[in-house]
């Protein structure tokens, strides 16, 4: 369940990281953060995610659906 909890959570900051840069560039305010800064941490948060999965996937924590086209 806290697997779950984590991914979710890491889904929840790229998505906000990415609403972030959006307002950052329209706002174009140059006193704030620009708008690499939300997009690296975008794309940090993003490879964290890839490589947890990726992680839990080869010890068996999680197990990905072997065949997802396969008829029953």
């Amino acid at each position: 369940m806290i697997i779950k909890i984590v991914i979710v959570g890491l889904l929840i900051s790229v998505v906000f990281n990415l609403f972030k840069a959006g307002v950052a560039m329209i706002k174009g305010d140059k006193q704030g953060r620009s708008m690499s800064h939300f997009i690296g941490r975008r794309l940090m948060f993003t490879a964290g995610l890839l490589l947890l999965l990726l992680v839990l996937i080869g010890l068996g924590v999680i197990e990905p659906n072997p065949n997802p086209y396969r008829s029953l």
